[in-house]
């Protein structure tokens, strides 16, 4: 593989635990200096396909190359240009915020001296500076996140693996996360991520994959896959007894397409301000919501299922 081509190629990757197909023959590539994504519900395969791009889990088929090298047999090489960041937070909560980042950067093998410059120079990116000298038991999760994103960022790597970054965090620190990240990826860093969150993907997503049961159901830019395969707007229709029966063709070709969900009716639509009234005089819903298309309308159109069952 050249230079110039992806920085990961994957051609019919499986991964298999037994019976289980946990990665069933899917195919993609990740270019340098893009943030690529994988979308799909807790079980779709994802986090088995970053355990194989991380040289921990070798594949059971196919092809994979990360840098142009094999994950199994040039797995050290390639573990040195990674920076990891695991779904659950591995830091040492006896040691203080800077002896995490100090302790993992002589793993690399880095001179004191270089290990601490580095060590105060992301403290200072993921802004906990102030807390260098705190244990790590006292920090919020937003700020173990962060102080873990500082730590996979100590051998300076070309590519950064994010497995379900933000998960369990609330929304503002979820937001200082994200800010943390797209300014990684404006210093040319490849960020590969896992998620299933879909304002997540498409806050931080150049492009991804969107996975369901192993495979890969599409891939595109979250604009174009919205854009592709739903409507500008989403109605959302909630009702205060039993779920009345939809008939799209009643309600003014106003309906491209319906989701009848357990708890409301989802009407696709390209005019959700035209199509409420008409809504309101047919189903007499008890509220109605008008908003605009996400992935996870998208995934719900691929699968049958929400994002998050």
């Amino acid at each position: 593989m050249s230079a110039a081509g992806p920085l990961i190629h994957a051609r019919g990757l499986v991964k298999t635990f037994g019976d289980l197909t946990a990665v069933d023959a899917i195919d993609f590539d990740v270019r340098r200096g893009e943030a690529f994504g994988f979308l799909g519900p807790n079980g779709a395969g994802k986090s088995s396909t970053m355990r194989m791009i991380g040289c921990v889990s070798p594949p059971t088929g196919g092809e994979l190359g990360i840098f142009g090298l094999d994950p199994v047999r040039d797995g050290p090489r390639i573990r040195a240009r990674l920076g990891v960041v695991p779904q659950e937070d591995t830091l040492d909560n006896e040691l203080t915020v800077r002896e995490n980042i100090l302790i993992y950067g002589r793993y690399f093998g880095l001179p004191r001296r270089e290990a601490r410059a580095r060590a105060e120079r992301l403290l200072e990116f993921v802004q906990l500076a102030e807390r260098a000298n705190d244990r790590v038991d006292a920090l919020s999760g937003g700020m173990k996140r962060r102080l873990t994103i500082a730590r996979s960022l100590v051998n300076d790597p070309e590519l950064l693996l994010l497995d379900e970054p933000t998960t369990g965090l609330d929304p503002q620190a979820r937001h200082a996360v994200w800010d943390r990240l797209f300014r990684l990826k404006q210093q040319g860093v490849t960020l590969v991520l896992t998620t299933h969150y879909m304002d997540e993907a498409e806050q931080l997503c150049d492009r991804l994959v969107i996975m369901d049961r192993g495979r890969i159901a599409e891939e595109g830019s979250p604009l174009e896959l919205i854009r592709r395969l739903s409507t500008r707007e989403v109605v959302e229709l909630r009702f205060e007894g039993a779920t009345p029966a939809v008939d799209a063709a009643r309600l003014n070709g106003l309906v491209a397409r319906t989701e009848v969900l357990p708890d409301r009716v989802l009407l696709y639509t390209d005019d959700g301000d035209a199509l409420v009234p008409v809504a309101h005089a047919q189903l007499h819903p008890q509220s109605v919501l008008v908003r605009r298309s996400t992935l996870e309308d998208v995934f719900l159109r691929l699968t049958g299922r929400s994002l998050i069952d």
